[in-house]
């Protein structure tokens, strides 16, 4: 597809977790000729399946999915790195005449894609170990007061307890004496393709809210806790590292050190989780994009409406 200026044409189907974004991305592809590229800091990870709701297998073999399975937990994955490898997927999905489409919830990434990173410093390994021992004294909340004083726009888009972020927001203002938010909103790059963007979100939030419960109680039942044993079996693994802090991940390992119980792991996750979808939210609000509400009954045909309406579009 193209849009009406000639340019190739991307979509990106963002949404909060939960929201039903595979399932559509799913019917889409049945009936458009898209590739998928997640969109997703969780499922870059082998091996991390049943936490992140990773898209099964023969939904993989039916459709080409990009970005999924590219790193052990053990390891770290960037979002500069992110945009290195879309931009490289979405390439190759367009010269072979297909339609990319992103699909996930990681607005960073997102964020990264379409404004860019150039401004932004690279890590610094010494700042980092003394802010992750500045947090071994103090507790990362108290590092996400010390964030709300120096750049409260990034600590009302970061929880307390997300350590990553909080200790690349501190990392950058320490090493530029400027805010991360300040950098972020650098002129952006100028991609080379268009990218529309729609979006699903609840018109219910109860109704996203027991999706989420719903879905962690399958997570469970799927064997989350059995998965992270194999992981933690496998490679070598630290509470710190950014794979086991994603969500159900983070309490599941609380749960396999004995601090909690398990109702307490379900309590801790599914509230982590619904955290998770606010700020997801909260992101969404301040983007431009066309709105489809994914607990309506016909979701799947307007989410196809939101598409073709986008795009503009005339077929290659």
């Amino acid at each position: 597809m193209r849009d009406t200026s000639g340019a190739p044409a991307a979509y990106a189907l963002l949404g909060p977790t939960a929201s039903g974004k595979s399932r559509l991305a799913m019917d889409l592809a049945a009936r458009l000729p898209v590739e998928i590229v997640s969109v997703d800091s969780a499922q870059v990870y082998r091996g991390m399946d049943v936490g992140t709701a990773k898209p099964p297998a023969a939904d993989r073999e039916r459709v080409r999915h990009h970005l999924i399975d590219l790193v052990d937990p053990d390891a770290r994955y960037s979002a500069a790195r992110f945009r290195e490898d879309a931009l490289r997927a979405i390439a190759e999905i367009l010269r072979r005449g297909r339609v990319p489409l992103l699909v996930g919830g990681t607005m960073l990434y997102y964020r990264a894609l379409v404004a860019g990173l150039d401004a932004m410093p690279a890590a610094d390994a010494a700042i980092r170990e003394a802010i992750e021992a500045d947090a071994g004294r103090r507790g990362w909340p108290a590092l996400h007061a010390e964030l709300a004083r120096v750049d409260p726009s990034a600590a009302a888009r970061i929880a307390p307890g997300d350590a990553q972020r909080i200790q690349r927001a501190l990392e950058v203002w320490r090493i530029t004496g400027r805010p991360i938010t300040a950098l972020q909103t650098a002129d952006a790059p100028k991609l080379p393709f268009s990218l529309k963007t729609f979006a699903l979100a609840p018109g219910d939030r109860a109704a996203l809210h027991r999706r989420i419960a719903q879905r962690f109680d399958a997570m469970l039942a799927a064997g989350l806790i059995d998965e992270v044993v194999a992981l933690r079996r496998r490679y070598r693994l630290a509470p710190e590292l950014p794979s086991m802090r994603c969500v159900g991940y983070r309490q599941v390992w609380e749960f396999l050190e004995g601090s909690i119980d398990r109702a307490a792991l379900r309590e801790k996750a599914v509230a982590a989780t619904r955290q998770l979808a606010k700020r997801q939210l909260t992101w969404l609000r301040g983007m431009q994009r066309q709105v489809v509400a994914c607990d309506a009954a016909d979701a799947p045909a307007r989410a196809r409406q939101a598409l073709l309406m986008l795009a503009g579009a005339r077929p290659c």
